[in-house]
């Protein structure tokens, strides 16, 4: 663990899940509980439920749960030391490591993001001092974009020349190494190193966390590529960001819709216009992780492309990457621009809101659906029906699944969705739970019961005293319990911290189902009952001293000793 385990805790103790996940999955009072419908699977009704006191989440659907780490790893996607230092910044505190324990690629990581942030404050330098600075302030000009949103967007400049950034770090052959890791250097076959980007237009891409990950460029003039974009680094994935997202968070705590469009110019130059809620895919057809990020930012979600046969391709692909990601309540749609213009030109032509009126007449995803399915198969209703239902079996959201078929029932001559799935053999599929609480209802053993109510209230534990009879019991399960038993005993746990402990554990899974147990004790007789099931415990292990005695056939003094004490206990418990 590269990081202290004392530190972790304490950044569990400090922060309240509620509000956290408050901020991205609007939570609901329940009892003494929060509750929403699950960000992690499509439901009608809520059953993510959000306790504060155990600093815990539960979905009763689809089984996801974990502490404030587990969220953010699961809903922002992030690797457990970046969840970490996520939480760290948000209190305000570093991360401390412990010496030796980075993790393999920690400490690279760490330079090339202050390395990429040292570009960018290099490209953004040269936009103010170089000497050809002038052709690129002209540029802006041309394009009308104000200082504002240049500082917005944290636009540069990389001069023409072979060694603009390299000769920064002439010196410094390990920044080289990871500046070429980084993507920012080419290496020739000789050995040399030169620069990626040259007298381009320059825009960092900044990940959720507004850490510069890569950058675009766009050539000055006519050159190709008109776009050079960041390979590929241990950092930056293009298929996993989303350019100007972090700027929109920025702008919008919660945002209503999202429009997604193709270029860099596009999202900066709708900023410019006042439309400040589009991001860009990075030049790829948007990915499902894309399309998840979008869908967690806003309820809607408007992809705008290009009127040609390539816009319409890159829609249909859009379209079935989104259908299996939405839940209820999330609306994709398609908007789709005159030939000849992108969201840039256009919105230069006719205005912000002329644009915003286009956008709010956007094609539905069920309507985008059928009239290509129409388009592409005519009077051919066998095929469309069989290509109709291929997609509409992708969907998990039930609603939106059951509307569309609805709307293939009509255009079939059918009587209802129920007719359509008779007739053309529809396969839903119910989404699997992630884990079951079939079974787990109820008081179950009393082993089971003591480690369920010392995982969801720690403070039993607390200055319990050594239990010498149970550390003895041969019990599949009991070394877990006498190892909550020493932890809880000595130091103050909530459940979140406890089971955090436990991360690598291989019983951490078995704990998890546990901590969210309706083992159905009252919260009076919590103290009672736990105690009863140690008190059992111990009698176990009387009964198992007692039977493995007895059937020797010679004993040693202290074991004479033993058995009659055994004896007595025994006739007294009769």
């Amino acid at each position: 663990m590269a990081i202290p385990r004392d530190f972790i805790n304490e950044l569990i103790a400090r922060t309240d899940i509620v509000e956290l996940i408050d901020r991205r999955v609007p939570l609901k009072k329940a009892g003494k509980n929060h509750s929403a419908c699950c960000p992690f699977h499509s439901e009608k009704s809520p059953s993510f439920t959000v306790s504060r006191d155990k600093q815990f989440y539960h979905c009763f659907g689809c089984g996801a749960h974990g502490n404030v780490i587990d969220f953010l790893m699961e809903y922002d996607r992030l690797e457990f030391v970046d969840a970490i230092e996520e939480l760290a910044g948000l209190l305000g505190v570093e991360v401390p490591r412990e010496q030796g324990g980075k993790r393999r690629d920690d400490g690279l990581s760490r330079d090339l993001y202050q390395l990429m942030e040292e570009a960018n404050n290099y490209y953004r330098s040269q936009l103010r001092s170089h000497n050809d600075r002038q052709k690129v302030l002209d540029y802006l000009d041309l394009r009308g974009l104000s200082q504002e949103v240049v500082d917005k967007f944290g636009i540069g400049f990389a001069p023409d020349g072979w060694d603009g950034l390299l000769s920064r770090y002439r010196n410094n052959q390990d920044a080289q190494d990871k500046l070429l890791t980084g993507g920012m250097l080419i290496a020739k076959d000789s050995g040399s190193r030169y620069d990626r980007f040259r007298d381009r237009l320059m825009f960092p891409i900044r990940d959720r966390r507004g850490r510069v990950v890569g950058f675009g460029g766009r050539v000055l003039g006519e050159g190709t590529p008109k776009y050079l974009n960041s390979p590929e680094t241990p950092i930056f994935h293009k298929g996993n960001e989303l350019y100007g997202l972090y700027e929109l968070k920025q702008a919008h705590r919660d945002p209503q819709k999202v429009l997604i469009v193709e270029g860099y110019m596009d999202v900066v130059a709708l900023a410019q216009f006042g439309v400040d809620y589009a991001v860009a895919s990075l030049g790829t057809s948007t990915t499902a992780d894309q399309f998840q990020l979008l869908l967690r930012n806003a309820k809607e979600v408007i992809c705008c492309y290009d009127g040609d046969r390539a816009g319409f391709d890159a829609a249909w692909r859009a379209l079935e990457t989104a259908l299996p990601l939405l839940k209820p309540g999330d609306q994709v749609k398609f908007i789709f621009l005159p030939q000849g213009e992108d969201p840039d030109s256009l919105i230069r032509q006719i205005g912000k809101d002329a644009f915003e009126e286009l956008i709010s007449n956007a094609k539905s995803l069920e309507a985008f659906l059928f009239d290509t399915l129409t388009e592409q198969y005519g009077t051919d209703k066998g095929n469309f029906a069989k290509q109709a239902i291929v997609l509409i079996e992708k969907i998990q959201d039930t609603v939106l699944q059951n509307l569309l078929l609805e709307q293939l029932s009509h255009k079939l001559g059918m009587n209802n969705a129920d007719d359509v799935k008779k007739k053309l053999g529809f396969n839903a599929k119910p989404q699997q739970p992630m884990s079951s609480n079939k079974g787990l209802k109820g008081r179950g053993t009393p082993l089971r019961l003591a480690v369920a109510l010392l995982v969801q209230h720690p403070s039993l534990g607390e200055g319990l005293p050594p239990q010498p009879a149970i550390e003895h019991l041969q019990m599949s399960g009991i070394d877990l319990l006498l190892e909550l038993l020493a932890l809880t005993r000595e130091t103050r746990f909530n459940t979140a911290q406890l089971l955090e402990h436990f991360r690598e554990h291989a019983q951490a899974p078995a704990l998890k189902k546990l901590a969210q147990w309706e083992h159905q004790v009252a919260d009076e007789n919590l103290q009672q009952e736990f105690r009863k099931a140690l008190i059992w415990l111990t009698n176990q292990y009387i009964e198992q001293r007692y039977q493995e005695l007895s059937l020797k056939q010679t004993h040693t003094k202290e074991e004479r000793i033993q058995l009659q004490k055994l004896i007595s206990v025994m006739k007294s418990r009769a």
